[in-house]
């Protein structure tokens, strides 16, 4: 059927507008069913994505060559040791167009130090980087491809590779889950979702629900074979929602959430909670052991590791790991408000670890923006590593920065930046994120971006070392080595 003006604007209103749940969301325009093409790109190009625009010199809240973002999307990568392959998955942008969202697939293959000519896996018609891809894989060497809605009404699909260990060629799975009220229904929405795939089990994936009843509902399900699935299960409903950052490995998962006041609107976002399961999610407890009923609704519960409302700062969750112990590290930023500039700060980094009989809380670097992120790496020898933009980058106080590398080795108590690992770069790296098993050669994966306006955008990685690579923009050859970057800026022994 021919679209009318009259008839597309119907549509607009309808359907469209509706899916942006969430105050100062810009509305996406998504005009037609998403294509699975299962092509191959030219090369290696990160989307360009903006949310909210400022009244200001940093023109938006957050921006930039967001391919691998959001916090709340994980994990982006993992490294295979059968086939020594790393393979990732990034928000790519069309051919000419920065700002037009196609999900990518590839991989690094460290016999070689090449990486493949990307496939183009899935147009899902849209600008929202909220969309982007996730990825996993089985113990049968299947990737699968998680793509993300955003909000109650855009589709989210689930891709397995059609060969395991291959990028060629993906087939759409039609997934099921279980209703609340026991029935079996078409699974085609989710958001920030969180597949784990632990061996001989299957799936545990921690993702929101909008509108159940809280704005952002965050729940967990978990599936055998990625196909079926179970309830969702929801962890906190407190006031207007929750963001969250889980991790789950054989024994043990956890999820780490703030909560939106429901008097504050979505851009205040506070406090730091805890929870933590070792049996697939059949009970829940603290770190220390207590039992919790699940979902939790209420502001001051036993989850609570601090109490920031109180103080009157914003929370970003960033990361949380498990020490040798298996207890829980947790990576975070506080700061004054939500707006970008030096009005807000101190941005402070902070780590929370559970010692075995309490949370020891202390601030760890400094940086110029809530949004700025990065993993941190628990290491042999009782090393602590973050790889983040702590660094004010070509546009100060926007989102990303330079990318530096930190050290600790006594437990957080001290940081030392050990290398800044970009330097004189012409636009703001963000988002750094960790491989599931991630090998030295290819420690981290970011892309780039222009902060206060539209531009293209590049992926890179890193090694252990701090070496920076950059994929290739245009490619010649199935196969291309990236191109190191290096920085002139020397090492120091720099605390914060």
């Amino acid at each position: 059927m021919k679209k009318t003006p009259l008839l597309h604007a119907l549509i607009i209103s309808l359907f469209i507008l509706p899916t942006m749940m969430a105050r100062g969301d810009e509305p996406q325009k998504v005009t037609d069913p998403p294509d699975t093409l299962n092509k191959k790109d030219t090369g290696y190009r990160g989307v360009w994505y903006y949310n909210e625009k400022l009244n200001n010199e940093y023109v938006y809240k957050y921006s930039g060559g967001l391919g691998t973002y959001c916090a709340k999307h994980r994990p982006f990568a993992v490294y295979s040791p059968k086939v020594n392959k790393t393979f990732f998955c990034y928000g790519g942008a069309r051919k000419g167009e920065d700002m037009q969202l196609v999900h990518m697939v590839s991989y690094f293959d460290h016999n070689t130090g090449m990486v493949s000519r990307p496939t183009i896996l899935l147009d899902k018609h849209t600008t929202d980087a909220h969309d982007n891809p996730v990825i996993s894989m089985d113990d049968d060497g299947y990737i699968w491809i998680f793509s993300t809605a955003h909000g109650t009404r855009p589709p989210a699909f689930i891709h397995r590779s059609a060969r395991p260990y291959d990028i060629d060629e993906f087939v759409h799975i039609p997934a099921t889950r279980v209703t609340d009220e026991d029935e079996t229904v078409e699974m085609n929405n989710f958001s920030y979702f969180q597949p784990w795939y632990i061996s001989g089990k299957g799936f545990m994936a921690f993702f929101t629900r909008y509108h159940y009843p809280a704005g952002r509902t965050i729940c967990y399900m978990t599936s055998p074979d990625g196909k079926t699935w179970s309830k969702w299960n929801r962890i906190a409903a407190i006031q207007n929602g929750s963001y969250q950052i889980s991790l789950a490995q054989p024994g043990k998962a956890a999820t780490i959430f703030d909560f939106h006041p429901t008097d504050k609107g979505v851009n205040y976002r506070t406090n730091l909670y805890y929870l933590e399961t070792t049996d697939s999610g059949k009970t829940w407890q603290t770190a220390d052991g207590q039992k919790m009923q699940l979902p939790i609704t209420e502001v001051q519960n036993p989850a609570l590791v601090h109490d920031y409302q109180a103080e009157n700062l914003l929370v970003y969750v960033k990361d949380l790991r498990f020490d040798d112990q298996n207890h829980p590290i947790l990576l975070y930023t506080t700061s004054k408000g939500f707006e970008s500039g030096p009005e807000n700060d101190p941005r402070i980094w902070w780590t929370a670890r559970w010692t075995g009989e309490k949370w020891e809380i202390l601030p760890a670097m400094r940086s110029g923006n809530n949004y700025d992120m990065g993993p941190l790496y628990l290491e042999p020898g009782g090393i602590w590593r973050i790889i983040a933009p702590t660094e004010l980058g070509p546009q100060p106080y926007n989102t990303g920065g330079e990318i530096a590398m930190w050290l600790s080795k006594d437990k957080g108590h001290n940081w030392i930046k050990i290398k800044q690992m970009t330097c004189n770069s012409l636009w703001n790296h963000s988002f750094v994120r960790h491989p599931v098993n991630a090998n030295p050669e290819f420690y981290a994966l970011w892309a780039d971006g222009h902060s206060r306006q539209p531009s293209g955008s590049h992926i890179y990685f890193c090694d252990i070392e701090g070496n920076v690579y950059r994929l290739p923009p245009e490619m010649k050859a199935d196969f291309e080595k990236p191109q190191l970057i290096p920085c002139q800026t020397e090492k120091t022994n720099e605390t914060n």
